[in-house]
């Protein structure tokens, strides 16, 4: 059976009756879009698949993809990890998480128990050379047994330092270059941090290059992969009203907040060697300000794309080690309250240091010196313990030149903001004046708003859904380059310096619990007579 005949649906759409229909194992397919599955088969090997990314955000992709008939027939998935488990009781665990993932809206038994034989397990340590003896002998028997074509998919979800020795391993075991001898394709995924710095990120490019070529290198950032962060491409280009007013000439500046109202949780260790810079801005933020600011690429195509991202981040201006302060804000959350609950500051959290001088909260103002954004700044922000959890694209324009209303104090005649909502709720809103009803000429702010789940009729698929598929597809439109990934380091290198090397500031923490962030983060904008956009 084609895709064009089957029957397919989004995660995250509400259950109808099933159209029973002859595909993998005549598992009974969900309605829904369609798309193209790919053609060749594969085996994913995850290392580190006894950690919480792959339970928590795989494995439940990759049984979605299924239920929509969007893998191909004969894939099969080895987990890898220290962690002592066997094929039966990793496939247990598995069903344990993926029946209770909130990306998972309903979970089949049947088609479950029709996608769990394609799980498999080698317990061996990531450095270990008997380990890649077990795993090559079992590419093999999967070859033979599911028919994978010596197609093979590695993704790297293990802790950042054990990335390098992975590939190392991989290419003395004869993974890496069986292209050329016509054994079937190989592409790794890796996911972020990739690196902690410009100096680290560039080594571990070098190394990857020993072992693959760029082409099968897929750096991962699921931002990338949300509906809405797609969206922004097709809104921008594909909209004679858009694109015309998308530059200096009319955009008055442009605010990007990720916003979380969680703490650090159980990531406390990791989180106070890393901090919000190093894990939200160099991957996230900075590719949703290169989505927005990147000029039209020549067509929808992963080198013409990223190229035009790139050209971006090669045109932020370069921060002044001396300047540092005047164009970036850190704070560190301290206890606090929100909804009457007491909120523990970050210095109480598991695994943090009582001294601890890490970062929670980051924000940055960002010009890019070129034709389309000269003297247009662009404010990014994100931390941890805010109000809400909020992930937005804030566009405010430019006030009209003259107003010949005769306004009163109840009037209201506010800049227009364009704002894509990127999580929780996917859509995007545009902020119009308008008259109030009534016979006098009274003004009022108008919102014009979709989102996928109302308009579409359907909750978007999950990013690792889309960049897993892309991945098997050969295409790396919606994933990061080696030279963007070290430009993007580039950018943030004075901050990082300066940062490392100089005294807090004072007091340090600088915000409570459930606030919106330090006092300075809102005198950055101040000083330029603005204000930050709280949803």
């Amino acid at each position: 059976m084609t895709a064009s005949e089957t029957p397919t649906m989004a995660a995250g759409t509400t259950e109808t009756a099933p159209t029973v229909v002859t595909a993998q194992a005549e598992a009974p397919v969900l309605p829904g879009p369609l798309v193209l599955r790919p053609e060749e088969s594969c085996a994913f090997v995850i290392f580190g698949a006894s950690g919480d990314l792959t339970g928590r955000k795989l494995v439940p992709a990759l049984y979605n993809l299924f239920c929509q008939d969007l893998l191909p027939p004969g894939f099969a998935v080895i987990g890898y990890a220290f962690t002592e488990m066997d094929d039966a009781s990793f496939r247990e665990r598995m069903r344990d998480l993926v029946k209770n993932s909130p990306e998972v809206l309903v979970f089949r038994p049947k088609l479950w128990d029709a996608f769990v034989p394609a799980l498999h397990y080698i317990t061996a340590d990531f450095e270990n050379p008997d380990g890649y003896a077990s795993l090559t002998a079992r590419l093999g028997e999967l070859d033979r047994e599911h028919d994978t074509g010596g197609n093979r998919l590695f993704y790297l979800a293990t802790a950042p330092q054990f990335y390098g020795p992975i590939a190392l391993n991989l290419g003395r075991h004869g993974v890496a270059g069986r292209e050329s001898r016509g054994e079937g394709w190989t592409r790794i995924i890796v996911e972020k941090p990739f690196g902690r710095d410009l100096n680290s990120a560039r080594r571990l490019n070098d190394t990857l290059h020993t072992v693959f070529a760029e082409e099968q290198i897929y750096r991962i950032d699921h931002y990338l992969g949300k509906e809405t962060v797609q969206n922004i491409l097709a809104f921008r280009f594909a909209n004679a009203v858009i694109e015309p007013i998308w530059d200096r000439r009319y955009v008055d500046h442009v605010q990007i907040t990720a916003a979380e109202s969680l703490g650090v949780e159980h990531r406390g260790g990791y989180y106070d060697t890393s901090g919000c810079l190093r894990d939200m801005f160099q991957n996230h933020l900075l590719q949703l300000m290169a989505l927005v600011a990147m000029d039209p690429p020549v067509r929808y195509g992963s080198q013409s794309v990223r190229d035009r991202k790139a050209d971006v981040l090669r045109a932020i201006l370069p921060i002044d080690p001396a300047g540092v302060d005047a164009v970036a804000v850190r704070g560190q959350y301290g206890p606090g309250r929100r909804d009457g609950e007491a909120l523990y500051g970050y210095r109480q959290e598991e695994a943090v240091s009582r001294e601890s001088r890490t970062e929670t909260y980051a924000a940055l103002k960002l010009m890019v010196d070129n034709w389309r954004w000269a003297d247009v700044p662009f404010y990014l922000r994100s931390g941890k313990r805010m109000p809400r959890k909020l992930t937005e694209i804030a566009i405010e324009f430019k006030r009209v030149p003259h107003l010949f209303f005769h306004l009163t104090p109840q009037d209201r005649i506010e800049p227009n903001v364009l704002t894509i909502r990127i999580q929780p709720d996917e859509g995007i809103s545009l902020n119009l004046g308008a008259k109030t009803p009534g016979p006098e000429m009274r003004m009022c702010q108008v919102q014009m708003s979709f989102s996928y789940s109302s308009a579409l009729g359907e909750f978007p698929a999950t990013a690792y859904e889309t960049l897993l598929l892309d991945a098997m597809q050969a295409d790396p439109t919606l994933f990061n380059r080696s030279d963007a990934v070290e430009l993007s380091w580039q950018v943030l290198e004075p901050i990082l310096e300066r940062w490392e090397s100089g005294p807090s500031p004072a007091p340090f923490p600088n915000y409570e619990a459930g606030s919106w962030g330090p006092a300075a983060a809102d005198a950055l904008l101040a000083a330029d007579g603005r204000a930050w956009k709280n949803g």
